[in-house]
């Protein structure tokens, strides 16, 4: 992909020293018949992010079974279970990706995009792109690249206010912008919609981070300038240096930590992100 950089334009990414966090995210579930059930809530293994340690605890199951995720970045695993289901994960991660200012890179132009990437141009269950091209026209004229997305990003966080409850698993960007309300993953999905609208690649990323309020798993933009991908938290609450990624998808129907093919009932679920040694 180095060859879709704009190296003259673009400033290099710069490191800076290596973030490590502490990860524990306990769940308990109960399903009262035999259920399948998808997991994605382990920090994935990539170049970027080093997992220093890692255990987590399942009870016996039916069926267990690791597959690669969306993109090939972490790992889901399939577990056949009834009754209660407890799941333990610790981890301790350090985050080593190379980090630049988004303002000051550049778009790939769509016919120069790798492969791989085009998926991310499209509209998606939760993210109506198509319909957002005249709004983001007429709303960010004259700007484009980096300089374009964080506009966009910061029109999200100024517009839209950051309240639980209100968004429930069928909230769309489209319902986000008219209700000017959401949590995470609505603020990512009104952002990752208004990108794709203007041409540019931009899918949901599924991380632990720090600056979390409540502390949960938190669900951000990722969006493909000057030839790599880059984590934009329209929150505010979370930095890129100090997530972890956990998996990477079209929007949030990709990267549920649970999804259960059949009845399930929650009766706790906790997830707590702080500073390691």
């Amino acid at each position: 992909m180095t060859q879709n950089r704009s190296d003259a334009t673009s400033p290099p990414p710069r490191a800076e020293a290596a973030t490590k966090l502490s990860i524990h995210a306990r769940l308990d579930y109960q399903f009262d018949k035999p259920t399948d059930i998808l997991l994605q809530l382990e920090a994935a293994i990539i170049p970027e992010q080093q997992v220093l340690s890692a255990n987590i605890d399942l009870p016996p199951c039916e069926h267990f079974a690791r597959v690669p995720a969306q993109d090939c970045i972490g790992e889901r695993i399939w577990l056949r279970a009834q009754g209660n289901l407890r799941v333990d994960y610790r981890a301790i991660v350090s985050i080593e990706r190379l980090l630049a200012d988004c303002r000051k890179l550049d778009s790939v132009p769509p016919h120069q995009l790798p492969g791989e990437t085009i998926q991310y141009l499209m509209a998606s269950r939760y993210c109506p792109a198509d319909r957002f091209q005249s709004f983001a026209a007429s709303e960010f004229p004259d700007l484009g690249g980096g300089a374009l997305v964080m506009a966009m990003r910061d029109w999200v966080h100024d517009k839209i206010s950051y309240v639980p409850g209100v968004s429930t698993s069928q909230t769309t960007a489209a319902d986000t912008f008219i209700r000017r309300q959401g949590i995470c993953r609505d603020f990512a999905h009104v952002l990752i919609t208004l990108v794709r609208a203007v041409g540019i690649p931009a899918r949901i990323a599924s991380v632990y981070a720090l600056g979390v309020e409540p502390q949960d798993f938190h669900a951000v933009a990722e969006v493909f300038l000057g030839g790599e991908w880059h984590l934009i938290d329209a929150t505010g609450m979370a930095r890129e240096a100090a997530m972890a990624k956990i998996g990477v998808g079209r929007d949030a129907a990709d990267v549920a930590f649970l999804t259960a093919y059949g009845d399930a009932r929650m009766k706790e679920q906790q997830v707590l992100v702080e500073p390691a040694a």
